[in-house]
């Protein structure tokens, strides 16, 4: 029998890319079976290096937010390209998508483009830095906020000085929040906050109102810069920045994943009360001008006002939420799924070393679905309702498959061996 394609990639990748791969998108810590390689994708589906088909609750692990290879984003695309993309300097569509952002998003006077959502946050932490005169920023227990040395949640390679002014609080915690202000003291630059909590193997959390507007409150009280980490959540909970929801405007908000339905773009958008400072940093990059993802982001931002494809989205996550529950229940498995509904956390309850989380995702990879353990998910627009109808009875189909050998299904032993490296570092 030949040997799966994906298999030989993953051999020849070790021999050439340290650990055969790196970073959010490395399989060595997913259930046996998950694919590293993918040949294309196309609306809602991926299709691996062997052409097996997936429904795909992992979206690029955010940036498909319309579909993948959505018509539209496509041809604006093109037409860019046929122009010029990465040039000597940029094209003025630059300048109408920043007028576009700052039109769509009620805090923001201003917008700075780059590639990866690291990028955007660590030009908020400079702006704010340089704005201020400060240097000790608050940052939540557990957030994400990238892979730069200063923020990066397996520091390997760093040093303790990369995190030297730093203040750590638990989201949603006023009283540890006000305790983290006080003891950074006079020296506060700004404070970090997702729009909520998606942390990894924790229930997600939204925003307390109360905790939001207390953040609000400390910034203005100290002369300090709320930043909102928008790079996962940005235009999958409003069109607007997320806090808007609960009243509060940042001062900057850091986007990415889903700006151009893919294309590699993020951005950093701000008030006035942060100009002066993200004026006088110097950032930059060879292909953070490059005007085709900015061409893909125009044409996202159009049919992001135009379309009902987050209401559709909400939909069909309450459609499968509840199915979910359902099918769990009726095989004796009981799931704590928290977060906005188009962007699920699935976990099981009483499952605290994720056996039955790495067993039922090895189940639905093999029935089609593409399913995360322990990270949150993503819906996207080009989702229908037969889709999530094939999710479902794929699930009902592995909740059954797991309760039938559940005495039987043991920890993962790269996720425990993870879990051990993680804690050494700390």
């Amino acid at each position: 029998m030949d040997k799966p394609i994906d298999a030989g990639l993953k051999e020849r990748a070790a021999k050439v890319i340290p650990n055969g791969m790196y970073g959010h998108e490395s399989t060595r810590i997913l259930p046996d079976g998950y694919p590293q390689f993918f040949e294309k994708g196309e609306g809602a589906y991926i299709w691996d290096a062997d052409g097996n088909r997936y429904l795909d609750f992992m979206c690029a692990y955010g940036p498909n937010l319309l579909g993948y290879r959505d018509g539209r984003v496509d041809a604006a695309a093109a037409r860019q390209a046929a122009l010029g993309d990465t040039l000597t300097g940029p094209a003025p569509v630059m300048v109408e998508l920043a007028e576009t952002l700052v039109s769509m998003v009620d805090h923001a006077d201003w917008a700075m483009f780059c590639k990866n959502g690291t990028d955007a946050t660590s030009m908020a932490l400079m702006a704010a830095r340089a704005q201020t005169g400060r240097r000790t920023i608050l940052v939540a227990e557990g957030a994400y906020h990238g892979a730069a040395a200063w923020c990066t949640p397996l520091p390997s390679g760093t040093v303790a000085e990369d995190r030297a002014w730093q203040q750590r609080y638990r989201y949603n915690d006023i009283e540890s929040l006000e305790a983290a202000v006080a003891a950074a003291g006079d020296d506060l630059a700004a404070i970090f906050a997702s729009p909520f909590k998606h942390d990894v193997f924790v229930d997600q959390e939204l925003p307390d109102p109360a905790y939001a507007r207390r953040a609000r409150e400390l910034c203005d009280e100290k002369g300090a810069m709320l930043v909102i980490d928008e790079v996962r959540a940005g235009f999958r909970t409003t069109r607007d920045c997320s806090w808007s929801l609960v009243g509060v405007k940042p001062d900057l908000s850091c986007w990415g994943k889903s700006l151009g339905n893919g294309q590699p773009l993020s951005a950093l958008l701000g008030a006035d009360s942060c100009r002066q400072g993200a004026g006088s940093i110097y950032v930059t990059g060879s292909f953070w001008f490059a005007a085709v993802p900015m061409a893909a982001a125009l044409e996202t931002m159009r049919i992001i006002r135009e379309t009902d494809y987050l209401e559709h989205m909400v939909a069909l996550g309450d459609r499968l939420r509840a199915g979910l529950d359902a099918a769990a229940g009726e095989h004796g498995f009981r799931l704590r799924q928290s977060g906005p509904v188009q962007m699920p956390l699935i976990m099981f309850a009483d499952d605290p070393d994720v056996r039955f989380g790495y067993a039922w995702g090895q189940e639905m990879l093999a029935r089609g679905v593409y399913v995360h353990p322990w990270h949150n998910m993503f819906l996207c627009a080009a989702m229908t309702v037969a889709d999530i109808d094939f999710a479902l009875a794929a699930a009902s189909e592995a909740f059954a498959a797991i309760a039938a050998r559940r005495a039987e299904i043991q920890p993962s032993p790269a996720l425990l061996a993870m879990a051990a490296a993680q804690a050494g570092q700390h």
